[in-house]
């Protein structure tokens, strides 16, 4: 489980984020939403050490991240997995290459069980004969299973996904949060997932977690989202199917 008491977060003077707190649930997808300039990023990077509080706790587990050194926040990063709006992977290594980089940085496991496992990576995000391929031979729905495939190659605890839709139709957007849903489930691990994304909360959201002007509105489940008399909410689910009307 990943607790945030009290966040508090600004910048020249313009509070970002405002005594926000929540507990994300470990083998749960748990969804930030709001709209853009919310402080949905700011609260995810604050939460792995990118960026730090002005105030609030951040809490691992048993663990208080914020307070941690250098050497005891390098430990529990090992076992964060980080997904990427822009999936992030490097143009010019190879989708096997792509998830053998964490396990070359932090691990002295052989080349030939290096193998092993990205082929049991990209397996599970049913990505198969494409080792050899460069990202710029994929589908925008193929880089970010790769990009999922490369977040579980240390077997994280933790997994954070910053728009994992941003880009995509939306089919393979609703196979990317199955496939999200799925991973989290099976592995046990705490899953944070940004997104603005209607059709996602819907899809995965067992656990939701609203924020507007820095503030956190409402949490609840997908199911309760559309019961909600929280207006800043109501407006946002608005504005969300009205883009999507005017989209299709």
């Amino acid at each position: 489980m990943i607790r945030v008491i009290n966040a508090t977060k600004s910048f020249n003077g313009n509070k970002v984020l405002d005594n926000v707190s929540s507990d994300f649930e470990e083998g749960k997808t748990n969804l930030v939403i709001g709209r853009s300039g919310s402080g949905k990023t700011v609260l995810l990077k604050s939460i792995v050490g990118l960026l730090e509080l002005d105030s609030g706790e951040i809490w691992y587990d048993n663990a208080r991240f914020d307070t941690l050194d250098f050497r005891g926040r390098k430990l529990i990063r090992k076992g964060i997995g980080m997904l990427f709006q822009g999936s992030a992977l490097f143009d010019s290594m190879t989708v096997e290459e792509n998830v053998m980089f964490k396990l070359n940085m932090f691990t002295g496991m052989s080349h030939s069980e290096k193998r092993k496992r990205v082929d049991f990576c990209l397996d599970r995000v049913n990505i198969r004969n494409a080792n050899k391929m460069l990202p710029s031979e994929l589908s925008g729905g193929m880089r970010k299973r790769v990009a999922i495939a490369r977040a579980i190659a240390l077997n994280p605890r933790y997994l954070f996904c910053d728009e994992p839709n941003s880009g995509l139709d939306p089919k393979t957007a609703i196979l990317i949060d199955n496939l999200i849903k799925d991973i989290t489930e099976d592995y046990k691990m705490t899953t944070i997932v940004n997104t603005h994304d209607m059709n996602s909360v819907m899809e995965i959201g067992e656990k939701v977690v609203f924020i507007a002007r820095g503030v956190k509105y409402w949490e609840g489940t997908n199911s309760e989202i559309l019961k909600s008399d929280c207006k800043p909410l109501n407006d946002f689910i608005f504005a969300s199917k009205l883009a999507r009307q005017l989209k299709n």
